[in-house]
């Protein structure tokens, strides 16, 4: 089966579960996961947000390792929830926004995990539970983009899904794989630096042809593909300076190193010039283009099959092996609570 043309990967259907919230309500669920949150801690602050703003009682529904949050969201859509504040790391909120999105329900983030990928690329507050509370009930609305993505396994069958900030192939997907849970859970951001090392010896290309929007079909060899839909990663990484979560666009980088001279090239490009030259308009205007190492490209649509089943990660999660995907932008399709001062 042919991603370029399988009707499977074609097929732009929502990954299945999105229902309309009704118009109107005001009520508010906290979807949470027990792992990363310990619900006492935060329904006091809840309940006295609820009470200031004349909401109902907040409804509070349980992740579990069989279901991450597209069952919670569901039900909590069902039962008419106009906000759900989700409380988890960036797995738990990806499998509910999958939910949420196309839906009438807003998304309110109470970042509780090591990455908080969406938080961080909206500037919004990561250590303070009282201000994201406050914001699920007061804030303003915004939309923002979605990528959606139909991935074919090595059986061709296709499984879809929804992600807010990246997915991935090579270097990120393999680190991602190789990543201790427990010494994540204990050390943070550590955890990943143990995986870079242990991946960073892995010189293996991926191979596959692509078509980006209606661009010719071509052929490509790189370390490691990345499609963004904004582009902030933590320890101030800027990966993609110019993507934004709004523009309707997706974000396409390519690493293709040769060698440590290419290395260096990646990390120049990325730690300096986006890093640093990116946050002033002087800089900006400082910038070189794509480099050898380092290429970037935007578009709506990809469709790229590999030559072989390849590791696949999705906001920081692991997600099987593909040998093809179709991604596309569901532009503007998922409403964010946000604070009300916030641009």
């Amino acid at each position: 089966m042919d991603p370029m043309t399988s009707t499977d990967l074609n097929d732009d259907a929502s990954p299945e579960g999105p229902r309309d919230a009704g118009t109107g309500s005001r009520l508010a669920a906290v979807v949470y996961n027990p792992i990363k949150v310990d619900p006492g801690d935060l329904k006091a602050a809840v309940a006295a947000e609820q009470t200031a703003a004349g909401w109902p009682e907040t409804l509070w529904f349980e992740t579990s390792a069989e279901d991450p949050g597209q069952g919670p969201a569901r039900q909590a859509i069902g039962a008419g929830a106009s906000v759900i504040i989700v409380a988890g790391g960036d797995g738990t909120v990806r499998a509910v926004a999958e939910e949420v999105v196309g839906t009438e329900c807003a998304l309110a983030l109470l970042p509780s995990g090591t990455g908080n990928l969406l938080a961080r690329n909206l500037q919004l507050p990561l250590d303070d539970a009282g201000q994201s509370i406050h914001t699920a009930f007061t804030g303003r609305d915004r939309a923002i983009d979605v990528c959606r993505i139909a991935i074919e396994r090595a059986d061709r069958s296709v499984d879809r899904h929804a992600y807010l900030v990246m997915a991935g192939l090579g270097l990120d997907a393999k680190m991602l794989a190789n990543t201790d849970d427990d010494l994540k859970a204990k050390a943070g951001w550590l955890a990943y630096v143990k995986a870079l090392v242990a991946v960073g010896k892995d010189d293996s290309e991926l191979r596959f042809r692509y078509r980006l929007d209606d661009k010719p079909e071509q052929s490509l060899r790189a370390h490691t593909i990345m499609v963004g839909n904004c582009g902030s990663l933590p320890a101030s990484i800027e990966l993609i300076p110019d993507a934004a979560l709004d523009d309707g666009v997706f974000d396409v980088v390519v690493l293709k190193p040769e060698g440590l001279g290419g290395w260096l090239q990646i990390l120049s490009k990325v730690l300096w010039e986006n890093g640093v030259l990116s946050r002033t308009a002087l800089g900006r205007r400082l910038r070189t283009g794509d480099v050898d190492a380092l290429n970037y490209a935007t578009g709506t649509e990809l469709v790229l099959r590999l030559n072989r089943p390849e590791k696949i990660e999705l906001d920081g999660d692991g997600f099987g092996t593909a040998v093809a995907f179709k991604t596309w932008v569901d532009a503007g399709s998922l409403t964010l609570r946000v604070p009300s001062d916030s641009a």
